[in-house]
């Protein structure tokens, strides 16, 4: 939340009730605007909820009723998972006389413990069994755009206590969505996120954001650049290192170099070493004086270029079968974006345009493959529903959306805007519901939601608003 409303706040009237701008419990009447999100139908009543966005505060309606009917309203700070059982804000019923009723006004969220809500309006017929709800929505507080709709969606699956977005690489690449946002659209409120997730999360796994598996430690290492770019705080910078320099460590002379997959897994793969290439490069760009990085950053490109894992397409395979030949396995869509962001901080730490050339060739085989863009959208080889969005592979198109989006603000022609805007324009209004969450279908429908879809749907409106 931003601070600056927090300004002059009336105390609690109550045990249990939120007050912001104003207290739980305010009179309608006294709005400052009512837009009306979502309505529902129940045995011909029309339940609505309704939000006064300069209030931050919602309230029910319950129209087409008859004396008895009920409307109450429910408030969640996780998006929608969960709600205070039996709590039923506001609950009213249509008295006699009428054909409609509503209730009082209550607040989306909580501004003093950082709970992001959104709201939804109930009701029950008063003579009949079973109730009926709204979708939920929430004001425009931190919300007044696409991207940062999509930001402050993402936060509401943001566990404080842990640090986490949810698991541990997939929050490393959440955490980047978040930091692209704020430096993107300006929005500062969840800034706190940056430094709440390092001091929680620097002394899991192996310490300084590292494991056995040099993908994550990859993951990590970008998001701590990132960090360092937006702060200027050299912890960040310093961590990157670490996790840059444990991933050195495994590089091996298997099929003639590379970064292994994990510590314990000689695996060469794509992701991984496209990971250290962009991890190296961006660390050299930001070391006064530094040569190893670079090296390092140049002799990966090197490698990964006659590594065979680019296709005859120009697309990459994931990675090399045990004869250090291409493996044929999926060309999952983040193998095609890595890389693209990679090469484009080479070409920033050298000059060198045969990089951008490769870049360009690269970027241009993904946007027109059919396999991957089946009808025009972007579509993951393995695509699931029923996983709640936390696969893996939920976060992939994620990936490939900010790598793509790097490479084209790095180009004068920014060749790929008209792609990213097509996506953009296409999430949203297929794949997405009124709290601003996104599933696993950039194409549609939206079936479900959870952090893996949701990032990735910010990477991509975050790459498009830059476009």
């Amino acid at each position: 939340m931003e601070t600056a409303r927090n300004a002059d706040r009336p105390a609690a009237r109550e045990a249990g009730q939120v007050c912001n701008t104003y207290c739980d419990t305010r009179d309608p009447r006294l709005a400052a605007g009512d837009r009306t999100p979502v309505t529902a139908s129940l045995h011909g009543r029309t339940l609505a909820l309704h939000l006064s966005d300069n209030d931050v505060m919602g309230w029910g309606s319950v129209e087409n009723a008859v004396p008895g009917d009920q409307v109450w309203l429910d408030r969640s700070f996780d998006g929608g998972r969960s709600w205070a059982s039996g709590s039923r804000l506001g609950a009213t019923a249509v008295p006699q006389g009428a054909a409609g009723w509503r209730t009082l006004m209550y607040n989306v969220d909580q501004w003093d413990t950082g709970g992001i809500g959104a709201l939804r309006a109930c009701g029950k017929a008063g003579d009949r069994a079973g109730i009926a709800c709204t979708g939920w929505a929430r004001t425009d507080w931190n919300a007044w755009s696409a991207s940062t709709a999509a930001a402050t969606a993402l936060m509401m699956g943001y566990d404080r206590d842990s640090g986490k977005f949810a698991g541990w690489w997939t929050s490393a690449t959440s955490l980047t969505s978040l930091i692209d946002n704020i430096r993107i659209s300006g929005m500062p409120s969840y800034r706190y996120a940056i430094s709440e997730t390092y001091g929680k999360l620097i002394d899991e796994e192996d310490g300084d954001f590292t494991n056995s598996y040099l993908d994550d430690t990859g993951w990590w290492g970008l998001a701590w650049v990132a960090a360092y770019d937006l702060t200027g705080d050299a912890r960040y910078l310093r961590t990157a290192r670490t996790d840059a320099d444990h991933m050195h460590d495994y590089w091996t002379s298997t099929c003639g170099g590379g970064v292994q997959w994990a510590t314990d897994k000689p695996y060469k793969n794509a992701v991984t070493n496209e990971l250290y290439l962009q991890l190296n490069a961006a660390l050299h760009n930001r070391i006064d004086g530094d040569s190893t990085y670079l090296r390092r950053a140049e002799d990966e490109w090197a490698w990964f270029r006659k590594s065979g894992m680019i296709n005859s397409g120009g697309t990459v395979n994931d990675g090399l079968d045990s004869a250090c030949a291409n493996n044929g396995d999926t060309t999952w869509t983040y193998n095609q974006g890595v890389i693209l962001a990679g090469l484009a901080e080479l070409h920033r730490a050298t000059g060198d345009d045969a990089l951008l050339d490769s870049a360009r060739a690269l970027a241009g085989s993904s946007t027109s493959s059919g396999h991957l863009n089946p009808g025009g959208t972007l579509h993951e080889p393995y695509e699931p529903d029923g996983t709640g969005c936390t696969s893996d592979g939920d976060s992939f198109k994620g990936a490939y959306a900010r790598g793509l989006g790097i490479l084209n603000t790095y180009l004068p022609d920014h060749p790929y805007s008209a792609y990213l805007d097509r996506q953009a324009a296409t999430l949203r209004a297929r794949n997405s519901n009124p709290l601003a969450q996104y599933g696993p279908h950039w194409a549609g429908p939206f079936t479900l939601t959870g952090n893996g879809c949701q990032h990735s749907a910010l990477d991509l409106l975050n790459a498009a608003q830059e476009s």
